[in-house]
């Protein structure tokens, strides 16, 4: 009986538990990682701060280096260019400077986002923090930057308040709204708008830096390539041209072919949401929209690249 028991019991299955299920590559763990994140707040605003303090150490004026370098800018390429599209200075200068701090914060993202997790290589490997971190890291010390540079914008607007506190144009010589030419509201309490569209063009710039710094992370060329879109979209970006010129009764409405062409720019629409309300400016719910689906896509675009290859990150580097 002994033994036939005991024949049985190895000829019977046994019972084996199922493997254990990896939950590296779920939405839960990417959300958490997001989360866990933004809750590290001192630490990257730390660290953010931290690498301002350190590019001006040792500077008597420090970070308002980045102020005078906008406005210097800003001054010579305004005077130029003012005579060059035949339009009075007094309203394209806030057009030429906020664009010019927009598209710092825009390019900063794109450049420095590519390489978060690159040049943070040490802290990935040594600090157990959540990705995101890098990423709000890169993010904020962008904001930084332009804080900084919105100093520029005020004096700006506070010399020249008089030329935008009413409906003006930027697609004449005048400056005036008269006969053809496209004429702007002018300066009122739509400037509020401009906190939900940079807190838009934020949630943008935090995708975008963990979707590129991923792949930038696994294939080592594509920080190569942006960087010479980056040249290329900045000119193709109404940032120092003003669209105003294109449209009836502008100074080139022949031009007016490329209207379409410039509405297909998601970036022209992330100025807008910005700019427009800082400077009294027409804008369409389109811009809104359009703003938004990005918003909604990109961020659906990062979140699967952080459930795929979030784990990875910490051997590409």
């Amino acid at each position: 009986m002994h033994a036939t028991s005991t024949v049985q019991a190895a000829e019977s299955p046994v019972a084996t538990s199922a493997p254990p299920t990896s939950d590296s590559k779920t939405f839960a763990r990417a959300f958490a990682d997001i989360k866990t994140g933004f809750g590290a707040r001192e630490l990257w605003g730390h660290l953010g701060w931290q690498d301002i303090k350190q590019r001006y150490r040792r500077s008597v004026i420090g970070p308002f280096w980045i102020t005078i370098s906008q406005a210097v800018i800003a001054l010579g390429l305004g005077l130029l260019y003012s005579q060059l599209f035949n339009t009075p200075i007094q309203v394209f200068l806030p057009y030429l400077s906020t664009g010019f701090i927009l598209w710092g914060f825009i390019s900063g993202c794109l450049a420095e986002g590519m390489e978060t997790f690159i040049a943070n290589e040490g802290l990935i490997k040594q600090l157990p923090a959540p990705l995101s971190v890098y990423m709000l890291r890169t993010v904020w010390r962008q904001t930084l930057l332009l804080a900084h540079n919105m100093i520029v914008y005020v004096a700006v607007l506070a010399i020249f308040f008089t030329a935008l506190n009413h409906q003006y144009s930027l697609g004449n010589q005048t400056g005036l709204c008269g006969g053809p030419a496209y004429c702007h509201p002018g300066l009122s309490w739509t400037m509020l708008l401009a906190i939900p569209g940079f807190a838009l063009l934020a949630l943008n710039a935090g995708w975008v830096t963990l979707l590129l710094g991923i792949i930038s992370t696994r294939f080592r060329d594509i920080p190569q390539v942006i960087n010479s879109l980056i040249q290329l979209l900045f000119y193709g970006t109404p940032i120092v041209w003003p669209v105003d010129q294109l449209l009836a009764g502008g100074a080139r409405a022949n031009a007016s072919w490329a209207l379409p062409i410039i509405q297909l720019n998601p970036l022209y629409h992330f100025m807008q949401v910005v700019r427009a309300p800082l400077l009294g400016q027409s804008f369409t719910p389109g811009n809104w929209i359009v703003v938004g689906s990005i918003t909604v896509i990109g961020w659906a675009l990062a979140l699967i690249a952080m459930r795929n290859y979030r784990a990875r990150v910490s051997y590409w580097v």
